[in-house]
């Protein structure tokens, strides 16, 4: 096996790293079904499963249906204090046989894989995102990375089997300054692709923030000096240990900042429901401040306010809507006007993906849209921002409008029409704001559900072909016509 070339920090770098402190964080993580299953949980945690449960749980052991094979199960103690009082918290960690019913569902959701040119980078949209970790501190269970949680095998297109791989430094930097360099020598437009220059990344996993701060300064100063201009940081970590945005990181970020002043920063976090940050009462009751706003505990409030404290970071939330957790068109409404007073925009709502097991979690598409429209009445315009997308294999897709009349003239629309609207096209995005009309129906859940329903599709939802794979590979700068 040949050894690879270690990345090499420039002294900007070397600089900036030099000032980062890595802290400690103990999140006291209980980690599986064992110690629930031999009794050696923490006395005050062995109760958030019942002696039913756990022997349902345990009579799945080995079997297909084996809930921890599918995800594994994970949670923080500032989690479970927080959903002690909380079903629908509880149902985002706890596991259910029920998760195993159907075990329905793609192996690499979006076909992402075709659109990885190097180990661990997606390069699907405008944008760049990094698998920097495969794991997080506690583990939804609906989780849209269920198969890079579980480290499961996946079936590449070339026929391969393996493992997804976490992202390397180098092979990442070398990427990223290849394919700019390839876009600025043709005129701003990748030869092959289409694409521009590669100027954004996310930073994904599992989570980054399980990382420490050394790794996560690491990757932030690396891409920097590959000329990316915009970071994101996606995490669930406000929500599963907010103590890890603490003094030491705040303080990284700040250097980060000064050292790099040009390069933008947006944290992605992932609230699913108002319980995972506000404080109730005994009853349940939302706690109050003296303005009538309501109060966060108080260990969030001082993460989020640590980071919305810095102007030059934005925070944005978005979740998927999921069974039992956030159907709830109160539950999204609450939790859409306190991110927003807080400094938190609302980015995305999301209907379910087709993981492995999906049918277990999603909520049917013509039920989430309704579930949301209804959260936004009474929201003012600058707290409805999210939109409520669905991610097909061609790219992000909202689900635009549910008509309940029918269209006069045009069959199949008898019970009304529901409407896809494109929203991310991969590579140069040449379907962008093309639609698909579809008849209603109020059962399904994925886009198949569709398919004998279809009025129009311009946007090609059903009929779909992979992206060839030569399209998102490095071209060798040799073969590429530079600068003509």
């Amino acid at each position: 096996m040949a050894i690879q070339d270690k990345y090499v920090p420039t002294e900007r770098e070397k600089a900036f790293q030099g000032t980062i402190e890595n802290q400690k964080y103990e999140r006291d993580i209980i980690n599986g079904l064992t110690p629930f299953f031999r009794d050696k949980a923490p006395a005050d945690i062995k109760q958030f499963y019942s002696a039913d449960e756990l022997a349902a749980l345990a009579e799945l052991k080995g079997s297909e249906r084996d809930v921890e094979s599918r995800m594994p199960v994970k949670m923080t103690r500032h989690f479970f204090e927080m959903a002690q009082n909380s079903m629908p918290l509880q149902r985002i960690v706890k596991a259910n046989p029920d998760e195993t019913l159907n075990l329905a569902g793609s192996e690499d959701p979006g076909y992402q894989m075709d659109f990885a040119p190097v180990e661990g980078l997606l390069h699907k949209y405008e944008m760049g995102l990094l698998y920097a970790v495969s794991t997080c501190s506690a583990h939804c269970r609906f989780c849209y990375r269920e198969e890079l949680i579980g480290q499961k095998e996946v079936e590449r297109q070339d026929g391969t089997v393996a493992k997804k791989g976490l992202a390397n430094i180098k092979d990442v930097t070398d990427y990223i300054r290849e394919h700019n360099k390839i876009v600025v020598a043709n005129d701003g437009r990748h030869p092959d692709t289409g694409r521009e220059k590669l100027r954004e990344i996310l930073l994904s996993g599992g989570d980054p923030m399980v990382l420490s701060n050394r790794k996560i300064g690491a990757w932030l100063s690396a891409l920097a000096e590959a000329g990316i201009e915009s970071i994101r940081l996606g995490t669930k970590e406000m929500s599963f240990y907010p103590k890890r945005f603490d003094g030491a990181f705040l303080t990284m970020m700040d250097n980060f900042h000064e050292a790099y002043p040009d390069v933008g920063f947006r944290l992605m976090i992932h609230f699913n429901h108002p319980d995972e940050f506000l404080q109730k009462d005994d009853d349940g009751a939302y706690l109050t401040n003296p303005n009538g706003s309501l109060k966060w505990h108080d260990d969030t409030r001082r993460a989020m306010e640590g980071v919305t404290a810095r102007g030059w970071i934005h925070v944005e939330n978005q979740a998927p809507i999921i069974k039992g957790i956030n159907d709830d068109s109160d539950a999204l409404r609450v939790m859409q006007r306190a991110l927003y007073r807080s400094g938190v925009g609302n980015h995305y709502f999301f209907c379910g993906r087709d993981i492995v097991a999906y049918r277990a979690f999603n909520v049917p598409i013509e039920t989430a849209w309704r579930i949301l429209n209804e959260s936004q009445k009474g929201l003012s315009g600058v707290e409805t921002h999210a939109r409520l997308s669905i991610t097909h294999y061609k790219g992000k897709t909202e689900v635009s409008a549910v008509t309940s009349e029918p269209v006069p003239g045009v069959p199949g629309t008898e019970n009304g029409v529901l409407i896809f609207k494109n929203l991310r096209s991969a590579l140069d995005a040449p379907d962008r704001g093309k639609v698909c009309i579809v008849g209603r129906n109020p059962d399904a859940i994925w886009f198949d559900d569709y398919e004998d329903r279809v009025i129009f599709d311009e946007a090609g939802l059903y009929d779909y072909t992979r992206v060839d794979k030569k399209l998102v590979e490095i071209e060798d700068v040799a073969d590429v016509a530079v600068g003509s």
